[in-house]
């Protein structure tokens, strides 16, 4: 099982950064991949940014190409996602996610808040 605790979020103006982190405990040698996803009120979970542990390869929803970021320290267990030129439309609570292999995300942060005000 893998523990994951989410922070930096808060309330920003847009154009503004944030740096979120996601510390992970637990059986974090066996993780393939970390995950970025977000949800809006009254809309659907979505995809943000996700990272490969080894090797560090990384994919973007199109929406934030180019404003986001994703990296991650193996040392200390923990990813960022750098988010800089933020829009309103990026408010929305953001969720860390790992999984163990290509197929789907095992386990889930608790989720912190951003919100960009206009």
């Amino acid at each position: 099982q893998v523990h994951l605790v989410e922070s930096g979020g808060g309330l920003v103006q847009a154009g503004d950064s944030l740096r979120l982190s996601c510390a992970a405990s637990g059986r974090t040698m066996y993780i393939y991949r970390m995950g970025w996803f977000r949800q809006a009120p009254g809309k659907e979970r979505e995809f943000v940014a996700a990272i490969r542990w080894s090797g560090g390869s990384t994919s973007f929803a199109d929406s934030v190409k180019g404003r986001f970021t994703i990296s991650r320290d193996n040392a200390k267990n923990t990813v960022y996602l750098q988010m800089n030129s933020l829009k309103p439309e990026d408010t929305a609570v953001y969720y860390c996610a790992s999984a163990y292999t290509i197929a789907s995300y095992d386990y889930w942060g608790q989720g912190t808040q951003v919100t960009v005000s206009s």
